[in-house]
């Protein structure tokens, strides 16, 4: 049996190339030069009359969390208790028309 040799490094390094040098127009055609989504990690967004904040974007989806309104009731002992239930999680498309509050205006 032959053991299978490594191509020479100048083989390789025309293998890692990922730009062909014919056909460098394309190269101008397909940079994107501003952020793809509208929003941004980070926004704070209105959201059915609520505040959102946008925790991650993807090419997908933009996960959003949304705090839920305090919970006052009373126990059978007559006590009220205050409950705060844990933050709603949702997504929403990344070039959602909603309006963000905390970006600034250009």
């Amino acid at each position: 049996m032959k053991a299978r040799k490594r191509p020479s490094s100048s083989l390789r390094r025309k293998q890692l190339s990922l730009i062909d040098p014919n056909q460098l127009e394309f190269g101008i055609i397909w940079q994107l030069y501003e952020y793809p989504f509208r929003l941004r990690a980070g926004d704070v967004i209105r959201f059915n009359d609520r505040l959102c904040y946008v925790v991650r974007v993807n090419d997908c989806a933009a996960v959003v969390i949304m705090n839920r309104p305090v919970r006052v009731f009373k126990t059978r002992f007559d006590k009220p208790v205050r409950f705060q239930p844990s933050p709603a999680m949702f997504r929403i498309s990344p070039a959602s028309e909603v309006p963000i509050l905390n970006r600034k205006a250009k």
